[in-house]
C-alpha cells in the first residue's frame, strides 16, 4: 500500500470551516476513487496558525493516477482552496505503507 501526504496551513480562525469543506471536497473524492482505501487527517494549532496533515492511503499505485492524474507528486487543489490555505504546497510526498506485527501476550516484546 502507498501512503499519500500532504501538508497544509490555514489561519486559526478558518480551521472548522476548512475541515467541513475538506471533506466536501478531497475526502469525498478520495473516497469515490476506486483503490482508496483511507485517509487519516491530523490538525495541530500552533498560535494563529492550524497545520493540517493529510495522509492517503491507496493500492495500487494506478489509484493515486486515477485520483491525481499522471504527474501525480504534485497537489491536488481545488478552486475555493485559496479562500483557505495560506500558501499551496505544490507536492505531495509517497511512503510505502509498512505493517508491522505487534506481539502480545506473556512474555511479548
Amino acid at each position: 500500500m502507498i501512503a499519500r501526504t500532504w501538508h497544509g496551513r490555514v489561519p486559526a480562525a478558518k480551521a472548522d470551516a476548512y475541515f467541513a469543506y475538506l471533506q466536501r471536497t478531497g475526502l469525498a473524492d478520495y473516497r469515490a476513487t476506486p483503490g482508496n482505501h483511507g485517509v487519516l487527517v491530523f490538525r495541530r494549532t500552533e498560535g494563529d496558525v492550524t497545520h493540517f496533515v493529510l495522509t492517503t492511503l491507496w493500492e495500487p499505485v494506478d489509484a493515486i493516477r486515477r485520483f491525481a492524474g499522471d504527474d501525480y507528486a504534485r497537489a491536488r487543489y481545488y478552486p475555493e482552496d485559496d479562500d483557505y490555505l495560506l500558501e499551496r504546497e505544490p507536492l505531495v510526498t509517497h511512503y510505502e505503507l509498512l505493517l508491522a506485527t505487534i506481539p502480545t501476550g506473556p512474555g511479548a516484546r
